[in-house]
C-alpha cells in the first residue's frame, strides 16, 4: 500500500513522497523525530502521520509466514524465459545499422537508458520510438501507443507530426517494395492518428515526476495498448536542489524499481533518456552519463550516443543479451535514419525487419 492512499493532508502526502517514503511499509521502523526532520514538520505532526500509517498498514507490518510468501511467487524455468525472450517484439529505430546491433530494435520488457551530450539526438530518438511503436502489425510493428514524460520541455508537436508523416511514407515504400508489380495499397493512417496515440505528461519538479511514475501502473492498466514509456529526461530535476545525495539515491532507486516492474508486467519498453556530466578519472576529467555509478544498475541496457567527427554514433555500453558494438545514425528531416542513400536505406530497413518477421513478408506479397 502506498502513502498516497493515507487519509492525511495533501501537503503531508507530498512531503512524504518528496522525501522518498513511497510505501506505507517504509514508515514502519522510523521514529517521529527522524520523520519530522526529513519532512520539516513538528514531531506531533510526524507522530500523527505514523499513527495513521500504522492503522492502515497494520496487516502489512506483520511478519508473513513462509507459505504466504511462496504463494505469491511463481517458478519459471530457464527454457520458458528463453522462449519469452525469443518471442518478445522489438521497436524499430528506423535506422537499420542501429537496429542491427540492437538485435532488431528496442526490446520490450526491458528498461533501456539512452544518454549523450546535448544536440546528439536523444529527444529525436525518443520521438521516433513514440511514432514507430504505433506501426501496424502487418508492417512489422507493434500497433501500440506511447507515454511520453517530458521533464525538460523539449517535446515539439510539430516535429512529432513531421516524423509521423515520414513514417507513413516509409510504410508505403515498404509495401511497394514487397508487393513489387502488384498495385500499391494506401496506408489508412494520418499523422494525426499517430499524435492521438501519444499520451504526454509535462513534468515541472521531481515530486511531479515521482507522482506520475507512481500513477503509471493505473494509467497503463486503463490503456492496455501502451507499449513504450519514454522519460525525457530522467535526470533533469534530480540534478538541482539536492544536497542530500542519500535521499536522491533512494528516490531514484524507487523510480527504477517501479519502471522495471512496469516493463515486465505490461510487456512494454521503458526508455530513459539521460544527460552527461564530467567525472575525474585517471588524472583527467571525462564525460560520463549523469546520476552516478549506482544509477547504471537501474537499467537493463545502456546506449551511449556520441560524436565521431561530424558523424553521430550509438554504442551499446551495457546489455545482458547483446554484445557491445557501435553503429552510425543520422538525424534527418524524416527522423532517425541510416547514413545510406534513400534507396539503400529502404532495403536495409526491410532486411533488418523482415529477418525477424518473415511470415509478415509472405502475407503482404
Amino acid at each position: 500500500m502506498e502513502v498516497s492512499s493515507l487519509p492525511i493532508s495533501a501537503s503531508h502526502r507530498a512531503k512524504l513522497i518528496s522525501a522518498g517514503y513511497i510505501s506505507i511499509s517504509s514508515l514502519s521502523s522510523i521514529s517521529p523525530a527522524h520523520l519530522a526532520r526529513d519532512l520539516g514538520i513538528s514531531e506531533n505532526e510526524a507522530t500523527g502521520i505514523l499513527k495513521v500509517a500504522s492503522q492502515r498498514g497494520g496487516p502489512e507490518r506483520t511478519i508473513p509466514s513462509h507459505h504466504s510468501i511462496v504463494d505469491g511467487l511463481r517458478a519459471q524455468t530457464a527454457w520458458d524465459m528463453l522462449h519469452e525472450e525469443e518471442s518478445c517484439r522489438r521497436i524499430t529505430t528506423s535506422c537499420a545499422d542501429l537496429d542491427d546491433i540492437l538485435g532488431g530494435g528496442i526490446s520490450c520488457k526491458e528498461v533501456t537508458e539512452i544518454g549523450g551530450v546535448p544536440g546528439i539526438g536523444k529527444t529525436q530518438l525518443g520521438i521516433q520510438l513514440a511514432i514507430n511503436v504505433q506501426i501496424p502489425l502487418e508492417y512489422g510493428g507493434l500497433a501500440g501507443k506511447a507515454v511520453y514524460i517530458d521533464t525538460e520541455g523539449s517535446f515539439m508537436v510539430e516535429r512529432v507530426q513531421q516524423v509521423a508523416e515520414a513514417c507513413i511514407k516509409d510504410m508505403q515504400e515498404y509495401d511497394s517494395f514487397l508487393r513489387k508489380d502488384l498495385p500499391a495499397r494506401q496506408v489508412n493512417l494520418q499523422a494525426n492518428d499517430f499524435l492521438a496515440n501519444i499520451y504526454y505528461f509535462r513534468i515541472c519538479s521531481y515530486t511531479e515526476q515521482i507522482a506520475v511514475i507512481n500513477y503509471l501502473e493505473k494509467f497503463i492498466s486503463e490503456h492496455k495498448d501502451i507499449k513504450v514509456v519514454i522519460v525525457d529526461s530522467i535526470t533533469f530535476h534530480f540534478r538541482q536542489d539536492f544536497d542530500d545525495m542519500a535521499l536522491r539515491t533512494r528516490l531514484l532507486g524507487g523510480m527504477a524499481l517501479k519502471l522495471m516492474k512496469l516493463a515486465k508486467k505490461f510487456t512494454l519498453a521503458v526508455i530513459l533518456l539521460n544527460q552527461v556530466t564530467t567525472k575525474y578519472s585517471g588524472g583527467s576529467f571525462q564525460l560520463t552519463l549523469a546520476l552516478g555509478d549506482s544509477w547504471s544498475h537501474a537499467c537493463t541496457n545502456r546506449i551511449i550516443l556520441y560524436w565521431n567527427g561530424n558523424g553521430r554514433y550509438a554504442h551499446i555500453d551495457k546489455s545482458p543479451s547483446i554484445r557491445s558494438a557501435s553503429a552510425p545514425y543520422a538525424v534527418t528531416g524524416r527522423g532517425i535514419r541510416n547514413l545510406a542513400s534513400n534507396c539503400k536505406r529502404v532495403k536495409l530497413i526491410l532486411r533488418a525487419r523482415l529477418a525477424h518477421d518473415e511470415h509478415i513478408c509472405r502475407s503482404l506479397i
